[in-house]
């Protein structure tokens, strides 16, 4: 399968790029056409610690589980911002833009935005204010966001 001119990378290769990236660090492995990826984030020196469970399905997008501490334990009363319910995983970015495809690294990719997305939750943890920006699918769509995006997307 091919996008852009771009084969997407087998879940066998993404395995070899993240065991191989000496900043990832981590686990896993793949079996019955599914990658599991487990690693432990701290956002930032003073932030908490984070075991983060990435799984990618072969043919599909990457979902990514925060394992331990439980988030809704952490947010109490609150909802969390900029995750997918049931179950509860990170949104990291936005579908069908092209931010993510198959023939990208998850090292580089849903790993650093973890990193990211952990750092910003920290924050709204303290501030009650979700400063990560982002958009959901369905959104009313913000022309400057969308031109934004576009122009992120072509540095590509």
């Amino acid at each position: 399968m091919h996008r852009g001119g771009k084969q997407v990378m087998t879940l066998s290769q993404q395995l070899l790029f993240l065991k191989s990236n000496p900043i990832v660090g981590g686990s896993g492995e793949v079996s019955r056409r599914k990658l599991t990826w487990t690693t432990q984030v701290q956002p930032t020196p003073l932030a908490r610690d984070y075991m983060v469970r990435l799984t990618l399905k072969e043919g599909e997008t990457p979902d990514v589980f925060v394992d331990n501490p439980s988030l809704t334990e952490l947010a109490g009363e609150r909802e969390i911002p900029h995750v997918y319910l049931t179950p509860l995983r990170l949104c990291l970015y936005l579908p069908g833009t092209g931010e993510w495809h198959g023939s990208k690294r998850l090292d580089q990719t849903i790993i650093p935005w973890t990193y990211l997305w952990l750092f910003y939750f920290e924050d709204w943890l303290a501030s009650d204010d979700w400063k990560g920006g982002g958009k959901h699918p369905g959104e009313d769509a913000d022309p400057q966001g969308n031109r934004e995006t576009r122009r992120r997307l072509a540095r590509l």
